[in-house]
């Protein structure tokens, strides 16, 4: 997740940019810069670390000019460093780009360009789109013409700004593909955010772009075309935000706009972690050594609620991947039942806000007996990671609903990236494959999150029922239990989250007409016999609603089915969940339910 800003008009462009980012500073903070063009002279000015160290930077190296572009930065490829900070600068010198998101083939465009002599300073995946979009700027003598041919080369899920010298025009280019990008509409001067808090100082007109648009922005306006080249106009928003709703940004509750920040949070967890040229993860930050990684015979995963569901899919993840044995415990129970726990245990606490009582205590526990202990946690410095030799940050940012989302998404990647760790140090194959999955991810989580309307329309006809039974199976059967959890929270209707395969157990006899039976059917290991079990669901008049990655398997089996993209069976449990909070949120809100606040709960548990 990183923050961009841009300028074009007749003030003096770099205290709008500092301001811009002052609001966008939230996205990342691992280091900033911005990119000024004034005639013919293109100056950019970096710095790592948070933005106080370019605001110093420009201070003693003032800059002018009335175009330019500003940036904070998340690290995805290359660390934190003034090397790797944007803009980023073509090797001929002429042409800045700023960029927030992921190029998944930026390895094979580097190859090519170094193959015909272009040179890198940097080790960002933003400086082969420099690159690129100087070669063809060479062919065309246009920055628009050639962020559209560059964009008809990139995959990934991307947001970026260019700006250049010997240029037709005073100018900023932008091309959108997934992360967020908004126009702000000035008298004789445009500008452009990542977030429209950025813009609520200088203007109150926005237009937001859609995905596969790229825009141009000058001093007099701004023309849009979509994916296919064609000009398109997109509609014009007037802001009327207060200062909380600001803070919202523009979604009706948090619990919403947390659920659409999880591509950002999602690749933020992940950012400066994976190698995705080596195809390798790195967990340097975690604090535990390698050597004691190796000596760990078992691991207890501790965790209340919503983090108990992710630490299932841990076991999951890290028995298969790394085939170390797993336990997974409620922290509530943990220290009651008299564990067996020595030295050759790793006990890893899973909290979001790292003050959760009941954790802590079976964390206390563990650790009393000898045990390694290490947490997955949202909140630096909270008492979790204070009593653990060794941390995994999520870096979902604050979330304020109470029902958590994106909290819970992150520590799926987290034991994900917890599970290639291990498998590396441990000396365990894995395919390439798994590593390269997590580059999709974030795109694939915004492709879920465009079925909002169909859940929307779904949420109409199943808000009454008093019941509700969720399936699943394998790796997806915790994404059963947690879709059930998040319905209770917020909706108070009574939601059962169940392995299909125990369905015949028990559970088959409360199914009917009135029951909405909502089943997670992707992968391919159970997936046959999971349509069984919806046949047998089907035949007794239950409701079926399906999320799948193969809607065309359930044409005549399903009420309703709601389709996620595919990314391998091992981080699929992350998009399955999309649908399934969305359809909570929108049953909620429609049973009139105070979704960021349920009655009887609290953010984080701090008393037993």
């Amino acid at each position: 997740m990183c923050g961009i800003v841009g300028y074009v008009g007749h003030q003096e462009v770099v205290p709008i940019l500092l301001s811009g980012l002052r609001k966008l500073e939230y996205r990342g903070y691992d280091s900033a810069g911005v990119a000024v063009i004034d005639g013919e002279d293109l100056t950019t000015v970096k710095a790592e670390g948070k933005l106080d160290g370019l605001v110093g930077r420009l201070e003693t190296r003032p800059v002018a000019g009335s175009l330019g572009v500003g940036h904070t930065r998340w690290a995805t490829h290359g660390r934190p460093s003034e090397r790797n900070a944007h803009p980023l600068v073509d090797s001929k010198g002429r042409l800045a780009v700023i960029h927030n998101g992921i190029i998944e083939n930026f390895a094979e465009l580097k190859q090519e360009l170094l193959a015909r002599d272009w040179t890198f300073q940097s080790e960002t995946d933003t400086e082969v789109v420099a690159n690129l979009l100087s070669s063809e700027f060479d062919r065309v003598g246009d920055l628009e013409e050639a962020v559209r041919r560059v964009v008809a080369r990139l995959e990934g899920h991307y947001a970026f700004a260019a700006v250049a010298v010997g240029d037709r025009e005073r100018r900023v280019v932008v091309a959108r593909q997934g992360p967020p990008l908004v126009l702000g509409i000035g008298d004789g001067e445009q500008f452009l955010a990542s977030d429209p808090t950025a813009l609520l100082e200088h203007t109150r007109r926005v237009v937001y772009l859609e995905n596969g648009d790229s825009a141009v922005l000058t001093a007099d306006g701004f023309s849009v075309r979509d994916q296919a080249g064609q000009p398109v106009e997109r509609p014009e928003h007037h802001l009327t935000w207060d200062p909380i709703q600001a803070e919202k940004g523009g979604y009706k509750h948090f619990m919403l706009k947390e659920i659409h920040e999880q591509p950002r949070a999602l690749q933020e967890t992940f950012a400066g972690r994976v190698n995705f040229e080596r195809c390798s993860v790195h967990l340097e930050d975690l604090g535990i050594s390698d050597e004691t990684l190796q000596q760990i015979d078992r691991i207890h995963l501790l965790a209340c609620g919503t983090s108990w569901h992710s630490a299932l899919i841990g076991k999951f993840l890290i028995e298969e991947l790394v085939r170390v044995p797993v336990e997974v415990d409620y922290g509530s129970e943990y220290r009651y039942r008299n564990p067996i726990v020595d030295s050759g245990v790793l006990a890893i606490g899973i909290t979001q806000s790292g003050e959760t009582a009941d954790t802590l205590s079976a964390m206390e526990a563990a650790r009393e007996r000898g045990a390694t202990l290490a947490c997955i946690c949202n909140v630096p410095g909270s008492q979790a990671t204070r009593i653990s030799e060794g941390s995994l940050i999520t870096h979902a940012g604050p979330e304020v609903g109470v029902a958590s989302t994106k909290a819970f998404t992150t520590q799926l990647v987290a034991f994900y990236l917890l599970a290639l760790h291990l498998a590396r140090v441990r000396g365990v194959a894995v395919a390439e494959s798994i590593v390269r999955d997590l580059a999709h991810l974030p795109q694939a989580v915004a492709e879920a999150l465009e079925q909002e309307e169909a859940i929307d329309a779904l949420a109409r006809s199943v808000h009454r029922a008093q019941d509700f039974l969720y399936l699943g199976r394998g790796i997806n059967y915790p994404i059963a239990l947690e879709g059930a959890l998040k319905l209770k929270e917020i909706s108070y209707i009574h939601a059962e989250g169940y392995p299909a395969g125990e369905m015949k157990h028990g559970p088959i006899a409360l199914i009917d007409e009135d029951l909405p039976v909502v089943a997670i059917a992707t992968g391919g290991k159970v997936f046959d016999k999971m349509r069984s079990n919806l046949q047998e669901a089907k035949a007794r008049d239950g409701k079926v609603l399906v999320v799948t990655d193969r809607p065309q398997d359930f044409a005549d089996l399903a009420d309703a089915v709601l389709t996620v993209p595919s990314v391998g069976e091992h981080l699929q449990p992350v998009v399955n969940v999309i649908p399934l909070q969305l359809l909570a949120y929108h049953v909620g809100v429609r049973r009139g339910a105070d979704v960021d606040q349920p009655r009887n709960l609290a953010k984080s548990v701090t008393v037993e």
